[in-house]
């Protein structure tokens, strides 16, 4: 592994500086040093693309302004791909890569299990998931966005490796994982989402069964970030799916991927105003939306467990973290597929 990481930064150096490898210097002997800034930035932003910064910004992104049908494709498979990743994590418990030899330069998810690879499987479901919704609903070169799907999905598998978080096997499990439920899943998409749109027991069920699954949550000997996680993902789903379904019984009829169109529309320079405008609000009533659910739902429940504010290991228990992060990103699905949408209609942005 050492040997692969080696390889990957380069052996000729740009420029030598040492840092603390982590975002807590105390918690950190270790240095390294940068041999190839090329590398070093190119894989700590692919690393970046399989964390909630780019999930809460591309997903609702993809909503607002490519296709709803090929972005419920990708929500509710990368919901159900991260679910069965991480309790996979915590059921095998197989431990990350040793440090030394291999240098960590992430440190939050430095306390969970190594396999899978929850980077490489969200990074192969999101990219293969629209690969295969828009190759069914538009025209365009398969061969293009295969490129596109493969280079996504490599360069976030390889800064797995590069930043010392996993190993290749790891990754590879993380990959075929995503590539086996999509393969199982794809072909029957359409009658699940019709059953997601117009059931009268989807809004009930989408809430209850996850909030259910995040309770149920594997145990651990030790905390890890990974429940959090997994509430913060199944929650969005939730939200998210709440609103497609509502969004189809009262607003509009949404429609499925049997629809074919010649192509994505071309970005003129006013069209590209009103998507830049769009994102910018939306994402401005998600981070409004977020801080103040945050701040609900924990008042209430400080109020119910009488925790103080500041007290980290109260909000870690379980009937304080499941609510306390279900509900506020549920909130934040709905508010991204319901609330935005409207305020787009209310602007003119539509």
């Amino acid at each position: 592994m050492s040997r692969v990481l080696r390889s990957l930064r380069g052996s000729q150096p740009v420029a030598r500086f040492q840092r603390c490898c982590g975002l807590f210097p105390a918690d950190c002997a270790q240095k390294y040093v940068v041999k190839n800034y090329f590398y070093y930035y190119l894989f700590r932003f692919s690393a970046a693309l399989g964390e909630e910064v780019f999930y809460i910004t591309f997903l609702p992104f993809t909503y607002w302004n490519i296709d709803h049908s090929v972005s419920r494709r990708m929500i509710v498979i990368w919901s159900v791909v991260m679910y069965i990743g991480q309790v996979s994590k915590d059921l095998l418990k197989w431990p990350r890569p040793l440090s030394p030899p291999v240098v960590k330069l992430e440190r939050r998810t430095d306390a969970e299990y190594g396999m899978p690879s929850t980077h490489a499987m969200a990074a192969t479901a999101i990219s293969f998931s629209f690969l295969s919704a828009t190759t069914n609903h538009y025209k365009y070169p398969f061969e293009l966005g295969l490129t596109g799907a493969l280079l996504f999905s490599t360069l976030v598998c390889l800064s797995r490796l590069y930043t010392g978080m996993h190993t290749v096997l790891d990754v590879l499990g993380g990959a075929l994982i995503s590539a086996v439920l999509l393969v199982l899943v794809c072909p029957a998409w359409d009658s699940i989402d019709r059953v997601l749109l117009t059931s009268p027991l989807c809004p009930l069920l989408s809430l209850a069964v996850p909030l259910l699954l995040c309770y149920k949550y594997p145990k651990l000997d030790s905390y890890s970030p990974t429940r959090a996680d997994t509430t913060t993902i199944l929650g969005a789903g939730a939200g998210a799916t709440v609103g497609f379904w509502l969004n189809n019984q009262y607003v509009a009829a949404a429609s499925t991927s049997d629809g074919f169109r010649p192509g994505f529309p071309l970005l003129s320079g006013p069209m590209l105003v009103v998507v830049l405008a769009r994102f910018l609000v939306g994402i401005g009533i998600i981070l409004v939306t977020r801080q103040l659910a945050k701040s609900l739902v924990l008042g209430v429940l400080r109020y119910c467990y009488k925790f103080p504010m500041g007290d980290l290991e109260a909000r870690r228990r379980l009937e304080v973290e499941v609510p306390y992060k279900f509900v506020t990103y549920s909130s934040v699905g709905f508010s991204a597929t319901v609330i935005v949408p409207l305020l787009h209609q209310v602007l003119g942005l539509i």
